[in-house]
């Protein structure tokens, strides 16, 4: 073979094995962290992923609940061109493992000791048989009740502890010509009010049995006929615009005073620090009437891609998503606690405080629970069956009886 053409093609391979070899990680990331909290969230991590050398390539979809996000992503995997991650929770991401297309990220688990600083039951969503497929960011509790502090003050109303102290409240915000409850018309967050209602009036086992075993004598009890007697009541104190309405739009309407209430996971208080107001000051939170903690764990699982690059971007990726840093700066703009349990709260706000309390107690006394309405407890198919019902009778006068039927074959039909 002619000497100059094995050295030409001999450079040739070098210098792509080169290229390769100095490919900087790549991570297009699907997410939908698209409201001011939020997006100023997401932005560290991708800070700290282009100061370690990688390419961000940003992928948001609009929509709180991640629905829009999830059509995105199914569209794209059944393309064969999966993102490099996204933001996945619950059995979700057993669903999308059991459907061969996610990544074994085992070897950044193992080696910066997730085991060892993750609780077990949030560990556990994290797996994927026996192996590691998504990094958690983070705990948000979905219980909480905030308040515009100076709304309450003015008509003489504490934070209500019980059901019966928050309806009488409305009334009274509502005959001063205050809205009582800011709520956007979407279904999950029908869903949102109606599991911490339910959690509230019905305690920890009654919740347990209907939203995560989903134990039928649970579903038509008379409890569930007054979760959703409660539901009607509260349906009245909503505005009448409420129908569409984003989130964080409601939580505006706490914000400047035009509603009092709002029932909301605590993403709701990213938005109140990013405007810049304070707890106790400006805002008041609470865990809603009732004992429990319901959580939502928001993670982002890694989808099989090809390409060094790529896979390079992934385990940087879950690296930073886990790190300390990470888990001590973004929970502090979005509202939410670390998911490691050795992250110093010393600069975290007294909300975040109570909701780290109350998860610690909750998961002493057995009454820490997976939200149902944000995809922690239960499948697709389930979840949406229990919303469907929730949704329907909170824009209609259905009876709470013949909701309490209609539930109940819901879930036995989506079995």
């Amino acid at each position: 073979m002619n000497s100059k053409f094995v050295s030409v093609a001999t450079a040739a391979i070098m210098t792509v094995a080169a290229g390769a070899a100095n490919a900087e990680p790549q991570a297009e990331v699907l997410h939908w962290w698209t409201s001011g909290g939020e997006a100023k969230s997401v932005a560290v991590l991708q800070q700290e992923f282009d100061g370690r050398g990688g390419t961000w390539t940003d992928m948001p979809v609009a929509g709180g609940g991640g629905d829009a996000a999830m059509t995105a992503l199914r569209a794209r995997v059944l393309a064969g061109n999966a993102p490099t991650a996204v933001q996945l929770k619950g059995p979700a991401i057993q669903e999308w493992y059991e459907e061969g297309v996610l990544a074994d990220i085992s070897s950044v688990a193992k080696a910066n000791g997730w085991a060892d600083v993750l609780p077990p039951s949030i560990a556990n969503h994290m797996k994927c048989e026996d192996t590691w497929c998504a990094a958690p960011v983070n705990v948000h509790r979905i219980d909480w009740i905030w308040a515009n502090a100076d709304v309450l003050s003015r008509n003489g109303i504490k934070m209500p502890t019980t059901w019966a102290e928050f309806n009488a409240a409305a009334a009274k915000l509502q005959a001063a010509g205050v809205t009582p409850l800011a709520h956007g018309g979407q279904a999950w967050q029908d869903a949102t009010v109606f599991e911490a209602v339910a959690l509230g009036i019905g305690g920890a086992d009654f919740f347990q049995k209907a939203f995560v075993d989903l134990d039928p004598a649970t579903l038509k009890s008379d409890t569930m006929v007054k979760v959703f007697d409660q539901m009607r009541t509260m349906r009245g104190f909503v505005d009448s615009n409420f129908s569409g309405r984003d989130w964080n739009l409601a939580t505006a309407m706490v914000m400047n005073g035009e509603a009092a209430f709002q029932i909301m996971g605590d993403w709701a208080k990213g938005e109140f620090l990013a405007a810049g107001k304070k707890p106790g000051v400006d805002f008041l939170c609470a865990s809603t009437p009732g004992e429990g903690f319901l959580y939502n764990v928001d993670s982002f699982a890694m989808f099989s891609v090809d390409g060094k690059d790529k896979k390079d971007g992934q385990l940087l990726l879950a690296e930073l998503i886990v790190g300390k840093n990470f888990q001590k700066v973004f929970n502090l703009n979005k509202g939410s606690i670390p998911a490691r349990v050795d992250v110093a709260l010393d600069e975290f706000d007294s909300c975040a405080h109570t909701s780290a309390k109350d998860m610690a107690d909750s998961n002493k006394g057995g009454s820490l629970l997976p939200s149902y309405a944000h995809g922690m407890a239960l499948r697709g198919a389930q979840a949406g069956a229990i919303t469907d019902v929730v949704t329907a009778h909170f824009n209609s006068d259905m009876s709470s009886a013949d909701a309490v039927k209609m539930l109940a074959d819901a879930v036995a039909n989506s079995l």
